[in-house]
């Protein structure tokens, strides 16, 4: 067997842990030879990027950041960017990849990535690619599995942030707002405000109602308590408001968002006295190494990837529910991503201790 791995779509703790336990065990249990594709599949494009994966290649790498393939997410075969007669335009290249893939003998491939990387792998498994699938994102947002390794050390990254705000926000009297990745699910900006004891947090499910943040931050104000720290999810918008939008999409990209977290201040300056501050945590999310249980999960991951293309389960994503590792079909997850409901425990907790969510309190 040869057997290549791919990592695509945004970086983050943990791709080195699952890149090591799948080369491990593909070569000690199966004596397989492991392959990498660089940059997502832009190895596998161009037919330059194959490179070798040893026991000795993958040493110590679980404690790494990033990913030693290196990855993109502009890399989608399917509505691949091209220069056309001066212009980007996108065409439909998925058949070349396929036609590289069986000419390097590669018999199947561990993609590596969230939704969109799922999708791209389940229509490649369409036309005839031996595909497995591992769940990767900080957002935690892909449907199926509890959990994606890389969101918890994106959380601790958070918390760390915001351990720091509330020092020099107590200080100054000042009121903290820390914008968090978070696109369309809040899993970061909730379990970051959680952990770090946040006073509002404000996410893409739940349009928030500036009054609303107004009252209870005066609310403090007037027990005694003059500095606040709010968290907000990059893709969070008020009621009457949308996503703010750093650059629009173009060509073969989504959008980028950005700028939630002072679109927030805006609208709290125009309704109190406030001394704001807003941080943009941005990208060092991403950054540093995994935490142990990022660690464990990826290699859990990784060593099960392993076990479906043993046992011919192609076109299936790994996945964790509960404390067992488990699979599920590709085409359940493809595109696919969880929010959180509106009935979540979680929220109901985080209500429960005093969190403000930007909308009327619901018992």
């Amino acid at each position: 067997m040869r057997v290549a791995i791919s990592t695509g779509g945004g970086d983050c703790p943990g791709l080195n842990g699952v890149i090591r336990a799948a080369v491990l065990r593909g070569i000690l249990e199966y004596g397989w030879e492991m392959v990498g594709i660089t940059d997502g599949l832009e190895g596998l494009i161009s037919g330059q990027g194959l490179v070798p994966l040893t026991v000795d290649d993958v040493r110590d790498i679980h404690g790494q950041g990033g990913t030693i393939l290196g990855t993109t997410n502009r890399g989608n075969p399917f509505r691949y960017r091209v220069r056309d007669g001066g212009q980007w335009v996108e065409q439909d290249i998925s058949g070349h990849v396929i036609h590289n893939a069986r000419s390097a003998g590669i018999d199947a491939v561990i993609f590596v990535g969230g939704d969109g990387t799922q999708e791209i792998a389940w229509r490649l498994a369409g036309l005839g690619l031996q595909v497995v699938g591992v769940p990767k994102t900080i957002d935690n947002d892909l449907l199926a599995t509890d959990y994606t390794f890389g969101f918890d050390s994106a959380v601790e990254t958070v918390v760390e942030a915001l351990d720091k705000l509330r020092t020099t926000a107590r200080s100054h009297d000042r009121t903290m707002l820390l914008e968090v990745m978070g696109r369309h699910a809040g899993w970061i900006a909730l379990h970051s405000g959680i952990a770090g004891g946040a006073d509002v947090v404000v996410l893409p499910e739940i349009p928030y109602d500036p009054e609303v943040i107004h009252r209870h931050l005066q609310a403090r104000r007037e027990s005694g308590i003059a500095y606040n720290i709010v968290v907000v999810a990059e893709g969070a918008f008020s009621r009457s408001g949308s996503a703010s939008i750093l650059q629009q999409a173009g060509t073969g990209t989504v959008a980028r968002l950005g700028g939630a977290g002072d679109e927030l201040a805006r609208q709290l300056s125009a309704l109190g006295d406030y001394e704001l501050r807003v941080t943009v945590l941005g990208h060092l999310q991403r950054g540093g190494t995994p935490s142990s249980t990022d660690r464990v999960l990826a290699t859990r991951f990784g060593a099960a990837a392993v076990g479906l293309v043993a046992n011919g389960q192609f076109g299936r994503m790994v996945c964790l529910r509960g404390d067992t590792i488990e699979s599920v079909p590709m085409a359940d997850v493809a595109g696919r991503q969880k929010h959180i409901g509106l009935d979540s425990q979680l929220l109901q907790t985080a209500r429960s201790v005093g969190i403000c969510l930007g909308d009327e309190r619901v018992d």
